[in-house]
């Protein structure tokens, strides 16, 4: 019941936050930066600050947690199962989980005080830290590190060699928002001597699965993907990796972010912090799914303002504000996959 009633009321809870008054706020607040108005950081550290006045904090009896939709929710929530648990243990409290259909519906849950705790992707990190009061504070981590890149890949019978060839053909980006599948490419690639959308037509798939399947049944020339994310399908058999050929890769990237609403209660918020960084990855959903492809096998401290700098880089390159107008542009309508043979 809970999972169905929260998108039906996200929207309008919403719309409706952004009328509140912020006079008094806005008064006391000394910095803020790019954050929303309803926001304050007089500490500098670029994320919301938790609310000075106690009135203001959030102890709900139930957490509701989510994990970015780059694919299928559903399959993810098992994923989590055990981690969920040990928070709810940490915690004291119930959690829940909300399948977010779109990065924008994570970003408008949790201004709206219907998600607390998320793993939010790449590049949609700042939006939800500058529009949502999202403060990022851990990541998945390993022996390797805890970095994916940028991989531009096309079929192997592909007569695309390098990122100039790309001229003409129909190459497929993620969603606006996206970094590895969309940001990233706009401001690394006209470096190489191609401009997206200019150069070739953008094609948003909708997910990072949807344009590797893309690629591999031929219905896109190219797309610039996640490699975490290939290195996972190609893990599950979902794809040949055989058929797909990496054109060219980045430097790394962080991934995606793990944090919580800046207005929980202080003492529940260090909770969560911990249940994170002393959750044990070994026997768990986690660590059958990340731990093979990825070699991650823990939750390490980040510090947005330190290792988001290079995303806040690119981002401004490409001009994107963080605003209600830039947030819309997260809710890309979702394509179907088309079935192969």
């Amino acid at each position: 019941m809970l999972r169905s009633l929260i998108p039906t009321f996200l929207s309008i809870l919403f719309t409706a936050s952004i009328f509140l008054p912020h006079s008094a706020m806005a008064e006391k607040c000394q910095n803020r930066g790019d954050l929303d108005v309803r926001y304050c950081d007089d500490n500098g550290d670029l994320v919301a600050d938790t609310p000075k006045e106690s009135s203001q904090w959030l102890d709900p009896d139930v957490l509701i947690f989510s994990y970015t939709p780059v694919e299928d929710p559903s399959v993810y929530e098992n994923v989590f199962t055990e981690f969920m648990d040990y928070l709810a243990k940490k915690t004291g409290k119930q959690v829940k989980w909300y399948g977010a259909e779109s990065y924008a519906a994570q970003v408008e849950a949790m201004r709206s005080g219907r998600l607390h705790v998320a793993g939010i992707s790449t590049g949609p990190t700042p939006f939800g830290v500058n529009l949502a009061g999202y403060v990022p504070f851990a990541i998945m981590d390993g022996p390797k590190g805890y970095g994916y890149k940028l991989q531009l890949i096309t079929h192997k019978d592909s007569d695309i060699k390098e990122v100039k060839d790309m001229k003409g053909r129909k190459i497929a980006h993620v969603t606006p928002s996206s970094n590895s599948g969309n940001q990233a490419p706009r401001a690394l690639f006209k470096a190489m001597g191609v401009t997206p959308d200019e150069d070739y037509k953008v094609s948003y798939s909708g997910k990072h699965d949807n344009s590797i399947m893309g690629v591999a049944n031929k219905d896109y020339d190219a797309a610039p993907i996640a490699s975490t994310v290939l290195d996972r399908m190609a893990e599950k058999g979902i794809v040949n990796r055989g058929d797909l050929r990496i054109i060219w890769e980045s430097d790394p990237f962080p991934t995606t972010s793990y944090g919580m609403a800046n207005n929980l209660d202080p003492n529940l918020q260090n909770k969560i912090r911990d249940a994170f960084i002393s959750f044990n990855w070994s026997g768990t959903g986690l660590e059958e799914e990340f731990g093979r492809s990825n070699a991650w096998d823990k939750f390490s401290p980040i510090n947005y303002k330190e290792h988001w700098s290079v995303i806040r880089t690119i981002q401004k390159h490409n001009g994107i504000a963080y605003n209600q107008e830039s947030l819309k542009a997260l809710k890309v309508k979702k394509k179907k996959k088309k079935k192969s043979g």
